[in-house]
């Protein structure tokens, strides 16, 4: 079974549909027992950093995702649920999960137009079980004003070009993460969460 956590983001259903696309067994939850018990757990997201660790921390699902990382349960971060991954977010200066090391940073001035909204190539840095069979010209969908600056280099797994070049995917142990949305990027999304529903948490 697959916990998507609830905390009152926008893309949970969106998720939990692709999810049972690809086969997955799959619960859309807040329940700290129900997250705690699962097989995996997605943690997606939209909206801004600082309501949503408002929500997180007012509900418990602080110490329920720590301690899901720390359980070593496979774990997948998706756009907002990336960025508050990290110890903060200079989107309203909010301080976030720390469960990865780095900051998240708005795009500066002369990068284009922001929000970052479409269609766009990943830079392999290296190579992760989560993205076995997904072709290195294959396009992603994102929609982001901010993106994560991991402090440890081998956190990233890809980098995308948008004005600058950022962390698009990162990883550690049982955790991945990615900047864009693999449920709304066709079949090479679908792909990951294929892998991820057999993904045993190791790299």
């Amino acid at each position: 079974m697959i916990a998507v956590i609830d905390y009152r983001a926008g893309n949970l259903r969106s998720v939990e549909r692709a999810l049972l696309h690809v086969g997955a067994r799959c619960t859309v939850t807040a329940e700290h027992e129900r997250i705690l018990e699962a097989d995996r757990v997605v943690f997606p997201g939209v909206g801004a950093a600082g309501a949503a660790m408002e929500t997180i921390r007012e509900s418990g699902l602080d110490a329920v995702i720590r301690e899901v990382v720390a359980r070593k349960t496979p774990f997948l971060g998706i756009c907002l649920g990336t960025q508050v991954i990290f110890e903060t977010s200079e989107e309203d200066d909010a301080a976030c999960l720390g469960i990865l090391r780095g900051t998240v940073k708005r795009f500066p001035e002369g990068c284009g137009k922001i929000p970052h909204m479409g269609w766009n190539t990943l830079k392999l840095v290296r190579d992760h079980p989560l993205l076995s069979g997904v072709g290195r010209d294959s396009w992603f969908y994102f929609v982001h004003s901010y993106y994560p600056e991991p402090s440890d280099a081998t956190d990233v797994v890809a980098r995308t070009s948008y004005g600058i070049e950022f962390a698009s995917v990162v990883a550690r142990s049982n955790v991945f993460a990615t900047q864009f949305h693999p449920e709304k990027s066709g079949e090479p999304g679908l792909a990951i969460l294929r892998n991820f529903c057999a993904w045993d948490g190791r790299e």
